[in-house]
């Protein structure tokens, strides 16, 4: 044989070697990293649809009727508590008031000629007391017509800020028409609806938590810099919802705030050992979502999770988990049911710790 032909030879053997080498170690079965769930308390914030209402809001409406005849302010002018803001035409009811007055003094007149007769004894002690009777139903006439005309002159209840004057000067205006709203903004309420399970969380911890500051959310993104306060929650929920209703109040000394502005409430909602999971172990399917189970025996199984809380990054869960259930972290998308697969198991807390939302 030829002495070249051999290290040809030699090399081409470790050659395939080496190759198989390689197609073993390909072959190595990849290890999936699989975690449980974490279990502590923790608390999140939650945003909250909501209205915004003045602390209080009323509908001034004319108490006579007749022609306008006076419109002391403007829309959007902020009035005092006392201050004249419309005037009815007076007149009818000035004339009614002098009828009055001297109706009153004719009866009075008479009730003096009654008491000096009656004094005499010409006339009875009867005609007296009529006389007396005629005298006290013309001064409740006087004060009638005197309320009367108090109501042509319509002043503000309270401070607060005129809203849209439908009613132009010169028109004629019937008992009980709008003629404007008037708002207190000191202080704002802004209602928004809480689920039940949120709500009796909200109640437990209440007495040891002893927090009820919530935020909000104005319209164009922006933090009212003012915290509120939950004062009150309603006394039942709703039958079609099943929410119930909170009421928080925030000061507005700047004014901001407006009757019927809309806001998101930023409340600070509180769960006791929740189970929590990273999203991405999960997936989805027809609207449900699903991890990937694993086995004592490596073997793999979807199941179904119910979510109570989605927040970026995690889950907390309502059900589907128990806190011994291991599942899935990553390569979800590379395994089927039944499939057996080699893991490594990675602590709860450090998975969560590489998410941008890290629990308390």
């Amino acid at each position: 044989m030829n002495k070249s032909i051999v290290p040809l030879c030699l090399l081409a053997v470790l050659s395939l070697v080496s190759c198989g080498k390689k197609e073993v170690e390909k072959e190595e079965p990849v290890k999936f990293t699989v975690t449980n769930a974490a279990v502590m308390d923790t608390s999140f914030t939650k945003e909250y649809v909501s209205q915004i209402r003045s602390v209080r809001n009323i509908e001034i409406r004319a108490q006579e009727k007749g022609y306008l005849q006076n419109i002391y302010v403007d829309e959007g002018q902020y009035v005092t508590e006392g201050q004249v803001l419309f005037r009815i035409m007076p007149k009818l009811y000035e004339a009614e008031l002098l009828k009055a007055q001297a109706e009153a003094k004719a009866s009075e007149i008479e009730l003096r000629n009654a008491k000096m007769l009656a004094d005499k004894n010409i006339v009875s002690k009867n005609e007296q007391a009529v006389a007396q009777a005629k005298l006290d139903q013309a001064n409740a006439e006087v004060s009638l017509a005197k309320l009367h005309l108090s109501f042509t002159e319509i002043r503000a209840p309270f401070s607060g800020t005129i809203d849209r004057l439908p009613k132009k000067l010169g028109s004629l205006i019937d008992e009980g028409e709008l003629l404007t709203t008037l708002s207190d903004n000191t202080k704002m309420f802004a209602y928004f609806n809480v689920s039940e399970p949120e709500y009796i969380n909200y109640q437990n911890n209440l007495k040891t938590r002893g927090n009820t500051d919530v935020n909000l959310m104005l319209a164009n993104g922006d933090l009212l810099k003012y915290k509120g306060k939950v004062e009150v929650i309603e006394g039942e929920f709703d039958n079609e919802t099943g929410n119930i209703a909170f009421r928080a109040s925030f000061p507005n000394p700047d004014k901001l705030l407006r009757n019927g502005e809309t806001g998101k409430v930023q409340m600070n909602i509180p769960v006791k050992n929740a189970l929590i999971i990273p999203q991405r172990a999960t997936y989805e399917l027809q609207d449900q979502k699903y991890v990937f189970v694993v086995g004592q025996n490596g073997k793999v199984q979807s199941r179904e999770i119910k979510v109570a809380y989605e927040l970026p990054d995690i889950y907390i869960l309502a059900s589907g988990l128990s806190v011994n259930d291991k599942f899935l972290v990553e390569g979800i998308q590379k395994v089927k049911d039944d499939d057996v697969v080699k893991s490594k198991f990675e602590d709860p807390k450090k998975v969560l710790s590489s998410l941008k939302l890290k629990a308390d």
